[in-house]
């Protein structure tokens, strides 16, 4: 699993003009299972993404299609992690076939 934080590089009137594609970007890899929650952070000067369910050269390249990427809007940090515990309810995606 991944801990993907976005930290801004451009004033937030550039990033409103730029987050209906930036939402189209995410809604497409939460529908293709790669994403399992993202959000803004408090305050908002970036974002958080959990991605899982990919190996880290795919997410490298998911990342660098993201429009945020594209315009030089935002800088990307991945931490990898590996998920021992989860709350009760919570399940992970499956792994891919490898």
């Amino acid at each position: 699993m991944y801990i993907v934080s976005l930290t801004y590089t451009a004033s937030l009137e550039r990033i409103d003009d730029a987050l209906p594609a930036h939402r189209d970007f995410l809604d497409a890899q939460f529908a293709a299972g790669l994403f399992i929650a993202a959000g803004p952070r408090m305050p908002r000067d970036g974002g958080v993404i959990v991605a899982s369910n990919m190996e880290r050269e795919r997410l490298d390249a998911i990342l660098a299609s993201d429009p945020f990427a594209q315009q030089g809007l935002a800088d990307y940090t991945v931490t990898q992690f590996k998920a021992t515990r989860l709350a009760p309810g919570l399940n992970l995606p499956r792994p891919e076939a490898q």
